[in-house]
């Protein structure tokens, strides 16, 4: 895991803070072969460019965003934006549901649209698996 993701959590308030290591361990562990970096100021996984997981502190908690999570189909995440983003709104350590993130993390490597290419193809998504 990047090092500046390190430092993103440890700024945290305590009960923001253990959300935030939580996520960062599930995901570096449910996508060991992901790249991670602070990107647009939070933490992001992504897979051969392709921003695909990421999670930021919000005022009244920490938001768990997946890029192309709509394509899930899992009713444990809500739209979120325009595009094929999905998430999930954490107050507390103990609402973080291992099983169930593992398997959007499965879903998160077999179901990708192309956010990376998003600016150069004017807004339009493909879907890449």
């Amino acid at each position: 895991m990047d090092p500046s993701i390190t430092t993103y959590n440890a700024t945290q308030a305590d009960d923001r803070r253990i959300i935030c290591e939580l996520l960062a361990d599930h995901l570096s562990s449910g996508l060991p072969d992901a790249q991670s970096k602070v990107w647009h100021g939070h933490p992001v996984w992504f897979l051969d460019g392709n921003p695909v997981v990421g999670y930021a502190v919000r005022k009244r908690s920490v938001q768990l965003l997946f890029w192309s999570g709509r394509s899930f189909n899992e009713d444990g995440l809500s739209p979120e934006g325009t595009f094929k983003a999905a998430e999930k709104h954490y107050t507390h350590e103990d609402q973080i549901n291992g099983t169930d993130l593992q398997r959007w993390l499965r879903k998160a490597r077999d179901i990708q649209w192309d956010y990376k290419n998003i600016v150069k193809r004017k807004g339009v998504l493909e879907r890449l698996k």
